[in-house]
């Protein structure tokens, strides 16, 4: 039987990175038919019901899902490879934001400053917490401070998803702080 933890991992590879695995159809939104993800998946082995995913999605620490308001469709809330508008707006941030990281991507910052890659966006936390955990997933983190309001203010946008990690195309150099 698979774990809360498991689905949840099927669902960010599925709805952020890869629908194409079990053959699915995000629209341009991001959202899937709730039926047919849970179809599909079990077509691939992936069994879950409707009960089990609606507690993947309100209890997951991350929040990483959203269901719409009648839970036809639902969706990750941010973290795409795959090319979705997620119709977020932009939003001024106050102060600092942060990012975690860990030693061996230092040079390339210096450089570059923090560049999107694969995703759609830069994700960004408003605390040393949230940035902690996000390094520590890659070994000892290194936490830098985004000069987030200055940021916008010199145009660049920034956007909050709906679980509360703020997003951005990018962060210049000259925002970072070590």
């Amino acid at each position: 039987m698979k774990t809360l933890k498991d689905i949840s991992k099927f669902l960010s590879l599925i709805l952020r990175h890869k629908p194409e695995t079990i053959g699915i159809t995000m629209d341009p939104n991001g959202w899937v038919d709730v039926d047919e993800l849970m179809e599909k998946s079990a077509a691939k082995g992936f069994r879950f019901d409707f009960e089990t995913l609606e507690e993947v999605v309100f209890t997951n620490d991350k929040q990483r899902f959203t269901f719409n308001d009648d839970y036809s469709k639902i969706r990750a809330n941010q973290g795409h490879s795959v090319n979705v508008d997620l119709e977020f707006e932009p939003t001024e941030p106050v102060g600092y934001l942060y990012h975690g990281t860990v030693d061996k991507f230092l040079e390339s910052i210096r450089e570059n400053g923090l560049q999107k890659r694969s995703r759609l966006h830069v994700h960004l936390s408003k605390d040393l917490e949230t940035a902690t955990k996000v390094g520590s997933r890659r070994g000892k983190p290194v936490i830098l401070k985004i000069d987030a309001e200055r940021m916008f203010r010199d145009g660049y946008p920034f956007y909050l998803s709906k679980n509360g990690v703020w997003l951005c195309d990018e962060v210049p150099v000259q925002y970072i702080e070590l």
